[in-house]
């Protein structure tokens, strides 16, 4: 049982488990029957509003990560976290994105909230 994060644009592997997509839209160039997605939480993303003041270079990565763990807060998003955690507690789960740095990404910031409530 474990989840990691890996690009969309990655060919899908073995050990991959559940892959579920984390971003609100799907990335382009990847055809849907390829890319393997079993969930899409949409819900599950950042608002667009803290999507554009990210990637406008108005803050830093921690700050972004702050804001958006508050608004995983919200009640859809703590819903679609607690499936996605189930899942996780079943077996294998790979969040995929199409962010170019992964490790500062939303996707990202998933991972450490599912590794918490694994360990909470």
């Amino acid at each position: 049982m474990s989840a990691r994060v890996r690009r969309v644009y990655d060919p899908p592997e073995p050990d991959d488990g559940v892959r579920v997509l984390v971003d609100r839209l799907w990335p382009r160039g990847v055809a849907k029957d390829s890319a393997h997605v079993d969930e899409w939480p949409k819900g599950l993303t950042p608002s667009a509003g803290l999507r554009r003041w990210f990637h406008a270079g108005e803050g830093s990565y921690e700050e972004f990560a702050r804001r958006y763990e508050a608004e995983l807060a919200a009640p859809e998003a703590t819903e679609l976290l607690g499936r996605v955690r189930e899942l996780a507690d079943e077996g294998d789960v790979t969040l995929l994105t199409a962010s170019k740095s992964p490790e500062e990404s939303h996707a990202a910031v998933l991972l450490r909230l599912l590794d918490r409530g694994r360990t909470a």
